[in-house]
């Protein structure tokens, strides 16, 4: 049913993502919904905002009966003219980001442009949510999962994000029949496996394109890789204290320096 839900909906893979589209229609069913996205692809950005150069917005009449936005600059920039100018700090209810073409478990939410575009609203207090789907094709679909993510948004904003204001879901690549509900789980422990492919321009200079694959070393049942993998839908929830608390107590020799 829909309400006076103020939903904030924006992404890293540009204003004409298909996942974007799919995200934004199921949040009209909650409330009035608008979008600012990148106006082009900025996958991988994290929590980069642009300093050097001016940013331009551009209204747009792609999705009806929402007011939409392309950004020239970084998914975190719109997140931020999104409040600051286009909404002028009216209160906005829930940030919803996404929906991601490609994971964003585990460690990825330190590089990734929709995930650091949510975390930048629950900076502002905003309840938010970041959306990945594990399926990097354009031609991904959406739909298997659109009661999942209905289900999940309705909660949030029905019930709240309880002790945090992010949260990191990633859907497997699956058909609707096929995934087996959601869990509530941990960040695995990972890391990317890196190598750069080094080749040639016309100009017989040579480039280098980066590559490589995740490798995951948590054998632990209650992370989000672990969930994926056996058909889950995963939900972290995340936040932005890099602390780590327990090596405070171990580490107040460097206090003696």
């Amino acid at each position: 049913m829909k309400t006076n839900k103020l939903i904030l909906v924006t992404n890293d893979d540009g204003i004409f993502a298909p996942g974007l589209a799919s995200l934004a229609r199921t949040a009209s069913q909650f409330g009035d919904v608008v979008i600012v996205a990148p106006n082009s692809p900025q996958s991988g950005m994290g929590h980069a905002i642009t300093i050097n150069q001016p940013i331009r917005l551009n209204r747009i009449h792609t999705f009806p009966n929402m007011d939409a936005y392309e950004c020239s600059g970084t998914p975190v920039d719109c997140v931020k003219l999104a409040k600051n100018v286009i909404l002028k700090n009216r209160p906005i209810d829930i940030c919803l980001s996404g929906i991601n073409h490609g994971s964003n478990a585990s460690i990825n939410i330190i590089y990734s442009g929709t995930m650091s575009a949510a975390m930048e609203a629950s900076l502002e207090n905003i309840p938010s949510i970041g959306f990945s789907l594990l399926d990097y094709s354009f031609e991904a679909d959406f739909e298997a999962s659109t009661e999942f993510v209905s289900a999940i948004i309705e909660k949030a904003l029905s019930i709240g994000i309880n002790n945090c204001n992010l949260l990191n879901v990633n859907i497997p690549k699956l058909k609707k029949n096929e995934i087996k509900g959601i869990k509530v789980c941990k960040q695995a422990e990972g890391r990317w496996d890196e190598e750069f492919m080094e080749a040639k321009d016309p100009r017989n200079e040579p480039y280098y394109w980066l590559t490589g694959k995740f490798v995951s070393s948590d054998s632990g049942t209650d992370s989000d890789i672990w969930a994926l993998e056996n058909g889950f839908i995963s939900v972290v929830p995340s936040g932005h204290d890099l602390t780590v608390y327990k090596a405070i107590q171990t580490n107040k020799y460097f206090e003696t320096l």
